[in-house]
């Protein structure tokens, strides 16, 4: 048995704004293109250890929610041999009636109202560093932007263990 924590994350063309250091008396410039589209990125991660799978998608609905628990499940457990035990929230992609869920996997809904109980949640800003203070012309650009970010995830676990890997499901990973 696995157990694995999974959450959602929205970026878009609407920017972070973070402060900045500027020369007294002087106001920094910060871009500013509001446009309201968006794209997410799931991120899958295992608790007390180096394994995470992150995936970037264009919304969290049944549909999307269904793939992207297949590609985890088929990546975590090619051969279909293991019991997955995943910690998710009760949002609306994760309730919704057409949700597809492989065989190997069980779901176990956090309650309501809890994301500190969420571990993947402390990894967001990490994420969110990548792009604050930033504009996007576009979709592509900004989904660049985070598969970089995701791909740097990959490359250094001890990174994201170091914010996601405490608490409780730490704990029952090892």
């Amino acid at each position: 048995m696995e157990l694995w924590c999974e959450d959602e994350c929205r970026l878009g063309l609407v920017p972070i704004v973070r402060r900045v250091w500027a020369p007294k008396g002087k106001r920094p410039a910060a871009a500013q293109r509001i446009e309201r589209q968006w794209l997410y990125v799931y991120g899958f991660v295992r608790p007390g250890t180096d394994q995470t799978f992150w995936l970037l998608l264009p919304a969290v609905t049944a549909a999307w929610v269904s793939a992207a628990l297949a590609e985890w499940a088929r990546w975590v457990d090619p051969e279909g041999q293991k019991r997955l035990v995943l910690v998710w929230d009760s949002s609306g992609g994760h309730t919704a009636k057409g949700l597809v869920v492989p065989p190997q996997v069980e779901l176990v809904p956090l309650p309501p109202y809890t994301p500190e109980l969420q571990p993947t949640e402390s990894a967001w800003p990490l994420l969110r560093e990548a792009v604050a203070n930033e504009s996007f012309a576009g979709l592509d650009p900004l989904a660049d932007r985070l598969a970089a970010r995701c791909r740097w995830f990959i490359d250094n676990p001890a990174s994201v263990q170091a914010v996601v890997g405490h608490g409780w499901a730490a704990t029952l990973n090892q």
